[in-house]
């Protein structure tokens, strides 16, 4: 299992844009990939599940990567989030 913690700094937070890169991204991968805000769980491959996160500039994205794929799942979310957040 990878982990990794991201600050949001997009001032609008994840909206529908990012959330729809991130599910795309996290879909080419085998692995699970859980975001967390507060604790609160969502599956990365899904944009609904991101948008309930409500996620907001200045907060803690946690980043949970497992599976077959996680070395690659990693650097590739890790990259994505620098890119668009």
């Amino acid at each position: 299992m990878k982990k990794f913690e991201y600050i949001i700094r997009d001032q609008l937070g994840i909206h529908a844009r990012p959330a729809g890169l991130i599910a795309r991204r996290a879909g080419r991968y085998r692995s699970r990939i859980t975001l967390r805000i507060g604790g609160r769980p969502a599956d990365a491959g899904k944009i609904m599940s991101i948008m309930m996160l409500g996620a907001r500039c200045g907060q803690t994205l946690e980043v949970e990567i497992e599976g077959e794929d996680e070395d690659a799942a990693y650097e590739g979310m890790k990259a994505l989030l620098e890119e668009i957040l």
